[in-house]
């Protein structure tokens, strides 16, 4: 703590100031942490002062884009660690004397970890993974001496808030989810299964604990996968979208997922249950497709700092009638129900932004976040997001 104190003091990083207008106080605490390395060691102790208070400004505070012609220099910080990259070695050696300069700091090289993700940087590409941070989960859950499953999910199921099972402690049960779900990171293979989970956190029964340390089981079989980002020429964005429909047993709204890839590997990924009710695998699909869309115009918008993507982002979609739906600009009674901000996505098809494809249902890559798969069908299409 008193370490702390000191470097708070030596770097000036904070000022004496009035409370914001309308508080009585503002929530001031100390955060205890034992920092570990990639194979679980403690490295050493800390001690953080954490004051709580929201003062951001936005294009100040964050989406402020610094640029020198055509180098960029991408620098990620949480709390006092901080990670960066670029296009310019020269403008690493210039940023790390500036900060060096103004704070006391540590340049520990390469980054080999950093907040439980394990980094290991080849000639070839970049593979990460959290496998540390799996064999604690399973470890914590008593689950380490488990036997492996091959899928996360049974295929078929149907969890519902009201099966009439047995309750179970909703704390541990809550901390299972969490941990499961800061290990999507870099396991794009268990979102769905994680998000299938997450509904029942309330009121958690034996069923649901079943279907999670099922998930548990999986990742004993599969400890050691990530995912590996190559080099490659071809740095296209791709995105697939998918959605089943009224899939939720208890309010049948349906579960949307995307996938977008810039190159061989997935970089980012989502699936949940849509906010409304469809009433169509149609309309479910083209919900699905506008959120991926919305994703896509955000990630066109964030790449133009490091890159040029003049041509339209394909979008590939596995339902022709969605896909009808989303470049006709005429409405029709097929989209009388649907609400109009999801047609946003004729508007980006219209200034040439996307580009929306067909793909057969079974290359539909976006299915391993929208279902539970056969396990043929599961390995199949885990092997193109790895």
């Amino acid at each position: 703590m008193d370490e702390e104190i000191q470097a708070i003091m030596k770097n000036d990083t904070w000022e004496l100031t009035s409370l914001p207008k309308g508080h009585k106080a503002i929530g001031v605490k100390w955060v205890y942490k034992a920092k570990k390395n990639a194979k679980g060691e403690i490295e050493r102790y800390k001690a953080r002062l954490v004051a709580k208070g929201y003062s951001q400004r936005a294009g100040i505070d964050y989406d402020e884009v610094f640029g020198r012609k055509n180098d960029v220099l991408i620098v990620c910080l949480y709390v006092d660690d901080l990670i960066f990259t670029g296009n310019n070695p020269d403008m690493f050696e210039e940023f790390k004397k500036a900060m060096t300069r103004e704070f006391e700091m540590t340049d520990i090289g390469l980054m080999a970890y950093y907040l439980g993700v394990e980094v290991k940087q080849q000639e070839d590409g970049i593979f990460i993974s959290q496998e540390g941070y799996a064999k604690e989960i399973l470890k914590r859950f008593k689950m380490d001496n488990r036997k492996p499953i091959n899928t996360p999910v049974e295929c078929g199921i149907k969890l519902s808030k009201y099966d009439g099972e047995e309750k179970v402690d909703p704390t541990l049960y809550k901390s299972l989810v969490g941990s499961l779900r800061y290990l999507t990171c870099t396991r794009p293979d268990i979102l769905y299964a994680t998000g299938l989970i997450s509904r029942y956190m309330e009121n958690p029964t034996t069923t649901h604990m079943k279907a999670a340390k099922r998930i548990l089981r999986y990742l004993k079989g599969t400890i050691n996968y990530g995912l590996f980002y190559s080099t490659t020429n071809d740095y296209k964005l791709v995105g697939y979208s998918d959605s089943d429909w009224s899939g939720d047993v208890d309010d049948r709204k349906s579960t949307i997922g995307f996938v977008f890839f810039m190159g061989d590997t997935a970089f980012t990924w989502m699936s949940k249950k849509q906010p409304i009710v469809t009433l169509s695998t149609c309309e479910a699909e083209y919900v699905a497709a506008t959120a991926c869309v919305c994703h896509a115009v955000w990630l066109r918008n964030l790449l133009k700092v490091g890159m040029t993507q003049e041509d339209p982002t394909k979008i590939c979609v596995d339902n022709k009638s969605a896909m009808a739906l989303a470049k006709n600009p005429v409405f029709h009674d097929r989209s009388k129900h649907i609400d109009t901000r999801y047609h946003y996505i004729r508007e980006c098809i219209s200034r040439n932004d996307v580009q929306v494809e067909y793909v057969k249902s079974q290359d539909q890559i976006a299915d391993i976040f929208t279902k539970p798969l056969k396990h043929e069908d599961f390995i199949r299409l885990r092997s193109f997001t790895e």
